[in-house]
């Protein structure tokens, strides 16, 4: 990732959450878009699809990661109640 965003015009932000985006690292991807609103004025269509779908993967990533954990701990939670009895 590049240590200081704030130096990259909006087109080198776009590029590079488009970049980030085929790399699939989406936590990267949101710091751009970050940087690109940053910068105000309103956004594009294009910047308005980049930051839909870098929250969206993060946020799904997310989700995913959380029903694994939810799945697991009731697991255990019966696992528990089946030694108990």
């Amino acid at each position: 990732s590049i240590e200081d965003i704030s130096t990259l015009s909006r087109d080198q932000l776009v590029y590079l959450s488009r970049m980030a985006e085929q790399a699939e690292r989406y936590e990267e991807m949101i710091s751009y878009v970050r940087g690109f609103i940053n910068q105000g004025g309103e956004l594009s269509v294009e910047e308005r699809n980049i930051l839909s779908v870098g929250y969206k993967n993060c946020v799904g990533n997310r989700r995913s990661a959380w029903r694994i954990l939810n799945s697991i701990e009731k697991k255990e939670e019966r696992r528990g109640d089946s030694e108990q009895q």
